[in-house]
């Protein structure tokens, strides 16, 4: 059975003074390519720039519509709650973080144990057939062996691309992962159209500061778009600022504990469509689960969608 999810329309027109965003809901698709019209089968020509210096953004028409297959160019993001995506990237299907078995709750239920709001009975099945399984991070809310343990059975010749922090959880149950150091990339073969090229950028240190970050990355159709996906909106300035990307995926809303950021947003989440030369920015709840336990009464969201705009 396909993923049930909407797709939204979306449109390139923006307002007077600043971009108008909506967050990302579980299970619905966000549909972009270029095109000759704003639009294209439930698919959305980019605008330019602004020449405000504001990153304009996706902005929905409020129905759901049918989207065309996918074909060269195209981007249909599909948001499963928490970290995980289901990405169709030019006919190139990539799973993204996923979490579609059990709960979240990092070893230690009694003190953490986190249930999705909506995709209560979604299950692995529900998939349709993926070509890739993308790991940022090597800690539970990303790389979820409750889910990637039957996952591997499933599709034991999954190919997999890999921040190296995962690789004691990654190599005893998938044959073909690909690992990348940040600044590293490959190039991926879809179905049909152009090979996708996927580049590793650093992203959070978890772990003492000579550890290795784990891995935002960049996705890139030969002469189209190109998205960068960073799930805690920690990003090396220095090593982004020569890069663009068409569209951004981050969270929004920042995730604190006392003093301590779990998850970054607001201003960071400004500075890096800034850095990026975003024209989209895709905003993401993934701190929005049903939590219990003491960890979970503690965390602090801080700032909305509103703020951030």
């Amino acid at each position: 059975m396909a993923v049930p999810c909407t797709s939204l329309r979306f449109s390139c027109k923006l307002p007077a003074k600043s971009p108008s965003l909506s967050p990302a809901q579980p299970a619905q698709s966000v549909s972009i390519r270029r095109g000759s019209s704003c639009f294209d089968s439930g698919a959305l020509k980019l605008s330019t720039r602004r020449s405000d210096g504001l990153v304009p953004s996706v902005v929905s028409e409020g129905s759901a519509v049918e989207t065309s297959s996918a074909t060269s160019g195209f981007y249909k993001l599909t948001y499963l709650e928490g970290n995980s995506w289901l990405w169709d990237v030019g006919g190139l299907r990539l799973l993204v973080d996923p979490i579609l078995v059990g709960n979240l709750d990092f070893g230690i239920p009694w003190l953490y144990d986190a249930a999705k709001k909506f995709l209560k009975t979604f299950q692995l099945s529900d998939l349709p057939d993926v070509d890739y399984l993308l790991i940022t991070q090597s800690l539970d809310d990303h790389c979820h062996l409750k889910t990637l343990r039957p996952l591997s059975e499933m599709k034991p010749d999954l190919r997999v691309v890999a921040t190296p922090n995962a690789k004691s959880l990654l190599d005893p149950l998938f044959r073909n992962v690909t690992f990348l150091e940040p600044g590293q990339s490959c190039e991926v073969e879809a179905r049909t159209g152009p090979n996708v090229r996927i580049q590793a950028t650093p992203g959070p240190v978890l772990g003492p500061p000579w550890q290795r970050p784990e891995n935002g990355y960049l996705v890139s159709l030969p002469g189209q778009l190109s998205l960068y996906y960073e799930p805690h909106c920690v990003y090396n300035k220095s090593l982004l600022e020569k890069e663009r990307a068409d569209i951004i995926i981050t969270p929004v809303i920042k995730q604190l504990l006392p003093n301590f950021t779990l998850v970054s947003g607001q201003e960071d989440a400004v500075q890096l469509a800034k850095l990026l030369q975003a024209k989209y920015v895709v905003p993401m709840k993934n701190g929005d689960l049903d939590g219990t336990g003491f960890l979970a009464s503690i965390v602090q969201a801080e700032g909305t969608i509103e703020s951030f705009k």
